[in-house]
């Protein structure tokens, strides 16, 4: 099987796609990330949910972005996360967060497993 070849899905070097499936690593960046019922989250980049469902399990409701439409269909019909998922197939360097913060009226806890020259294009703003 091709190496770029994940869960059936071929990762797509447009989008800079690398799936993260290192369940110790998985396991520190949601421990690290913990969280709480109530929260805004938002998760950018969701890919084949390696954080998604992790953190998705904790939690009534997660946010996600996603740019890639194949990944956005996935997560929409995942056996336990699609309805809790309110799913974006946009792209999140012109996601607009601040609308999307007072449309969920608190602050968002942003987070996701993205390559350095992504997040730090990412407008987020700071509450």
């Amino acid at each position: 099987m091709n190496n770029r070849v994940h869960q059936g899905h071929l990762a797509r070097k447009r989008f800079g796609q690398n799936f993260l499936n290192d369940q110790f690593v998985i396991d520190s960046i949601v421990s690290a990330i913990n969280p709480q019922k109530g929260q805004a989250m938002v998760e950018i980049g969701p890919g084949l949910a390696a954080l998604t469902e992790p953190v998705g399990e904790r939690l009534d409701q997660l946010t996600v972005i996603e740019l890639d439409r194949d990944l956005a269909a996935r997560l929409q019909t995942h056996p336990f996360l699609g309805p809790k998922l309110t799913i974006y197939q946009q792209d999140a360097m012109t996601f607009n967060f601040g609308e999307l913060a007072e449309k969920m009226g608190q602050p968002l806890r942003v987070f996701g497993n993205l390559p350095y020259n992504i997040l730090h294009a990412v407008d987020v703003p700071s509450v």
